[in-house]
């Protein structure tokens, strides 16, 4: 378990689209939910969705089994683990998480301010 079923972020029955309307509803930058990932793959179980300039960003929570920890995104040397979900959300309420448009190519940064919960 990653700590996240008692967490008011943690959206458990959301899809992408329903967790993309509750974030375009919300409006405010720093908005975010987590969300289990649309694939059904043990090494990334979860998606971290973020609100941030009119976007919405789908971040990849991948667990590793290794050493039984998180991480974001596509793995990278020299990454942050975590031990659980709740912390990447700790962390990320205090320090910047860097926002990756891969369409565009630019690099935004906010922190995980506002929890949104889906109706």
């Amino acid at each position: 378990d990653a700590g996240v079923h008692s967490k008011a972020w943690y959206a458990a029955t959301c899809d992408r689209k329903m967790a993309e309307d509750a974030l375009y509803r919300s409006n405010k930058d720093g908005s975010f939910l987590i969300r289990k990932s649309s694939g059904q793959d043990s090494r990334q179980p979860y998606t971290l969705v973020v609100f941030y300039n009119r976007r919405v960003y789908n971040i990849p929570i991948r667990f590793i089994e290794s050493t039984r920890q998180y991480a974001l995104g596509r793995e990278k040397c020299g990454e942050e683990r975590f031990d659980s979900v709740a912390e990447i959300v700790e962390n990320h309420q205090r320090t910047s998480l860097v926002l990756i448009d891969s369409q565009n190519n630019t690099k935004d940064s906010t922190k995980l301010k506002h929890i949104v919960r889906v109706s």
